[in-house]
């Protein structure tokens, strides 16, 4: 069973820091693009951050380039994203997803189930 599980979400004060993991069963990330998304409340949901299943190149988020960071540990079949110097605009339920075969973070083929971050004094 194809699965994406997410952990680490919690309650931090701005300035904090978070670090996310993303935990795939049922298959392995080699070959997967990888993202990850959030949606705050009232709020569409938007790209954070992708990882290419190729080279291992990243993009971000003008919102949060300089504060976070993606990577992947294949032999872990796990994704994480590190966030630094959080915000209040970061509190959202923050999703990971993947694409086979792809180095672009579009038209994702399996979601998780979220992780709620809040980040609030």
């Amino acid at each position: 069973q194809v699965q994406l599980v997410e952990s680490g979400g919690g309650l931090v004060q701005p300035g904090g820091s978070l670090r996310l993991s993303c935990a795939a069963s049922g298959f392995t990330l080699d070959y997967y693009a990888i993202g990850w998304f959030r949606q705050a409340p009232g709020k569409e949901r938007e790209g954070v951050s992708c990882i290419s299943s190729s080279d291992g190149s990243t993009g971000y988020a003008d919102s949060v380039k300089g504060r976070f960071t993606i990577s992947r540990d294949n032999a872990k079949n796990t994704v994480y994203l590190q966030m630094n110097s959080l915000k209040p605009e970061d509190t959202a339920v923050y999703y990971c997803a993947v694409r086979y075969g792809s180095n672009f973070c579009t038209g994702m083929h399996y979601w998780g189930k979220g992780t709620l971050v809040i980040v609030s004094a």
